[in-house]
């Protein structure tokens, strides 16, 4: 980030109490250790399962994926945003 004032200058007013939080010296810092961090130990040979995130319906997922590749479509196509956006004066 630049300064505060230039991020003041982008970021809307309702946001300003959090600035700080996203300067450059407080992003490249670890937070404080609480009492409450501990390590996730595995028990030896555990294999974490493969699930989906969340059920869908058939239709639903078959938009999903319509969805997905459709933005595929466009990422690989790099003129892709040229054709979505026809300005006119």
């Amino acid at each position: 980030m630049k300064s505060e004032a230039e991020t003041r200058r982008l970021v809307s007013e309702h946001f300003y109490k959090w600035i700080q939080v996203f300067g450059k010296k407080t992003s490249e810092q670890m937070p404080t250790r609480k009492l409450w961090d501990h390590a996730i130990d595995m028990k030896e040979g555990f294999m974490l399962r493969k699930r989906r995130v969340y059920l869908l319906l058939r239709e639903e997922r078959k938009e999903m994926y319509k969805f997905i590749s459709e933005r595929r479509e466009s990422i690989s196509d790099p003129q892709s945003h040229l054709k979505q956006h026809q300005y006119s004066l």
